[in-house]
C-alpha cells in the first residue's frame, strides 16, 4: 500500500466511524469468549499504523507484525513497542507462541497467500487458541477503494469458512457485519464508473456531522454479529479455533 494511503490511516483510524464501529464489533467477538483484563498473548498480524493494538491491549500482552516499513514507523509514533517485520504468511515466531492472532483486512491483498497465512496462524496458535478475521465481502464489489488499498480478493462467508477448516482451524462464529450500511456503499460502487475517477481510498472520505451516526449505526451490529449470522454485509467477520491436541 502506498506511504499516503498510511498517512490517511494514522491520521482517521482513531476517530472515522468505520474504524470504531469495526472495533466494537472486534470486542464483541473477542469477548464472547474472553473478558477483558485476561492475561492473554495476542498477535496482531498485518497491524498496519497500529491503532487496533491499543484496544487489543484490554485483553493481554500484544505484538504487531507487518511487511511494510512505512506502516511500523507510524506504529513507533503511536508508541507501540512489540513490533516485527515480516510477512503475515511467513511468521517470524516459533510454534504455539500465541494465544490468539487477529488480523483485520490483511489476507485479502496482493502481497499475502491467504492459505498460507492461515496455515502459519494455526502454527503459531497455542492448542485451543483463537484467530480473529476481518476480510471484505463479495468479490463483485471492488471497486477503487480496493486499488486504492491493494486489496486483490473479497470473500464470502462460506469461502472463510473452508479456508479457515482447510487450516485445520474449527470455524467457531462466521457472520457478515455492516450489513445496514450495505444499500449505501451498493449504490456508490455501481455510480463509480459514471463519476471522475476516484482518488485515493474511501478513507480519505470525510462525513463531517454524519461521522457520531455512522459509527453509531455500524457499532449497533456488534452483538449482532457475536451472536448470530448477519446474512449479508460489506464485511465478513470469523473466529477459528485451533484444536486442543
Amino acid at each position: 500500500m502506498r506511504l499516503e494511503e498510511y498517512q490517511v490511516m494514522y491520521k482517521v483510524e482513531d476517530r472515522l466511524w468505520w474504524y470504531k464501529g469495526m472495533e466494537a464489533i472486534t470486542r464483541a467477538l473477542i469477548e464472547r469468549f474472553y473478558p477483558r483484563g485476561v492475561a492473554l498473548r495476542i498477535l496482531d498480524a498485518g497491524c498496519g499504523t497500529g491503532a487496533a493494538m491499543g484496544y487489543l491491549a484490554d485483553y493481554g500482552v500484544v505484538t504487531g507484525i507487518d511487511y511494510s516499513s512505512d506502516a511500523l514507523r507510524f506504529c513507533l509514533t503511536r508508541g507501540r513497542s512489540r513490533l516485527a517485520r515480516g510477512s503475515a504468511d511467513v511468521l517470524p515466531f516459533a510454534d504455539a507462541s500465541f494465544d490468539l492472532v487477529t488480523s483485520f483486512d490483511v489476507l485479502c491483498v496482493h502481497t499475502v497467500n491467504d492459505v498460507q497465512a492461515l496455515s502459519e496462524f494455526r502454527r503459531v496458535l497455542v492448542p485451543g487458541g483463537r484467530v480473529i478475521l476481518r476480510l471484505p465481502a463479495y468479490n463483485w464489489l471492488r471497486g477503487a477503494h480496493d486499488r486504492a488499498v491493494d486489496i486483490a480478493r473479497r470473500y464470502t462467508a462460506a469461502q472463510v469458512r473452508a479456508h479457515l477448516e482447510g487450516a485445520g482451524l474449527i470455524a467457531e462464529r462466521i457472520s457478515y457485519a455492516n450489513m445496514w450500511l450495505f444499500p449505501v456503499a451498493l449504490f456508490k460502487r455501481f455510480l463509480e464508473p459514471l463519476l471522475p475517477p476516484q482518488r485515493g481510498s474511501d478513507l480519505s472520505f470525510d462525513p463531517g456531522p454524519f461521522n457520531k451516526l455512522l459509527r453509531m449505526i455500524l457499532s449497533s451490529e456488534a452483538h449482532l454479529v457475536a451472536g448470530c449470522s448477519l446474512p449479508f454485509g460489506l464485511t465478513v467477520a470469523a473466529v477459528g479455533r485451533r484444536l486442543e491436541t
